[in-house]
């Protein structure tokens, strides 16, 4: 059990990834309380420490308790994690607001999505929501494919918050033998990242379901990498980000994994299924369908070119043929492009230096710098 002087903690949310995280906070020696919005979910947690829709097979942590009661799930938390749908985030916040708004304690999201309405991303619809300072609000992300790391197979994530303290309290307590919390200040990139890798995962899937090999993949995974690099730096975020945890290495896990919700959606379209009818097969949400329409509008608007993008959202609407797929062969001309990303070309390869001086900073501060990951 914990000792008295552990961090308490509550998740809001009891599907694969909030019961996995518990698992990680219990694992690492915090007290951890879980909301469920259904009752015997709560019980199955709390009495026989399963979770057995969502992590078959999966012994949950003995400390961990769940109730369907948000008050007693909040009572004397010093750290509140959130991971409900992302489409769902605003309404439940405002259920929420009085036992959320007031406090100092950090609240992070484990949510990767943009809220389709708006555009805006989850740590925004925080702040929005509860009008709260945006130093409280942390972002958790990296390659966390839920089931996985509850088998306890070693992980690495990233804690992403404005505020250099409250990122570092959050690794401090998300953090156990078998997984680790990295941290940064780039809120942006990091959610972004998060967000843009389910978009390539999706396509992934189609081309695996229509049976296309590894060279097609790959190279919409290189070419993935260069759409996220440049739609989040154009939007704010800081390149380095996206070679990191919450970029690269969560596109490497997502677009290859069966567990990927994303790629198991894609593959279901690239075999012929409608768009509703991998809605109904899908038993969880994936997040990369809700998102494609708002980030194509956002790129749009801040003139971000994605055609992997473009075509998954053709496939959605049934405009283009799965096997037609191939967003890493257009180009607008016969005039060969470079293979660099916009912001490098813009910047005259700056980012490529920012990452060297980046990687000397690290080494000189004993591998730490002021926005590591």
């Amino acid at each position: 059990m914990p000792a008295e002087s552990a961090t308490r903690t509550a998740i809001i949310g009891a599907g694969s990834w909030g019961t996995t995280f518990g698992k990680i906070l219990a694992d690492g020696g915090a007290q951890v309380t879980m909301w469920a919005r259904r009752p015997e979910l709560a019980q199955e947690i709390s009495e026989a420490k399963r979770n057995s829709k969502y992590l078959p097979g999966i012994n949950l942590p003995r400390s961990i308790a769940a109730t369907p009661d948000i008050e007693r799930a909040l009572e004397g938390a010093q750290q509140v994690y959130l991971s409900v749908p992302s489409q769902t985030l605003r309404e439940n916040l405002r259920t929420f607001r009085p036992l959320l708004a007031e406090g100092e304690f950090p609240i992070i999201s484990l949510m990767k999505g943009v809220e389709r309405a708006s555009g805006l991303r989850m740590s925004q619809v925080i702040e929005q929501e509860l009008g709260c300072d945006p130093q409280r609000i942390a972002v958790a992300s990296g390659p966390n494919l839920a089931l996985e790391i509850a088998r306890e197979q070693p992980t690495a994530a990233v804690i992403a918050s404005r505020s250099q303290e409250t990122a570092d309290a959050v690794a401090r307590t998300a953090r156990n033998r078998y997984f680790r919390s990295f941290v940064n200040t780039d809120v942006i990139g990091t959610e972004f990242g998060g967000v843009l890798k389910n978009l390539i995962a999706v396509a992934i899937g189609i081309v695996d379901g229509v049976g296309y090999g590894e060279n097609t993949k790959a190279s919409i995974i290189t070419r993935g990498l260069v759409e996220m690099t440049d739609f989040a730096v154009a939007n704010g975020a800081r390149p380095e980000t996206l070679q990191g945890l919450a970029g690269l290495g969560d596109l490497i896990a997502t677009c290859q994994s069966p567990l990927s919700r994303n790629n198991t959606a894609g593959r279901l379209l690239g075999q012929g299924y409608g768009f509703q009818d991998v809605v109904k097969q899908m038993n969880q949400t994936a997040e990369g369908l809700a998102s494609v329409a708002p980030i194509l509008q956002l790129a749009h608007e801040a003139d971000v070119y994605m055609p992997i993008v473009e075509q998954v959202k053709m496939v959605l609407d049934g405009r283009m043929d799965p096997r037609d797929i191939a967003p890493h062969l257009t180009t607008d001309d016969d005039t060969p492009q470079e293979e660099r990303t916009n912001h490098e070309q813009a910047d005259g390869g700056g980012a490529l230096r920012r990452a060297f001086q980046r990687a000397l900073d690290q080494l000189r501060n004993g591998g730490r710098s002021a926005g590591g990951h």
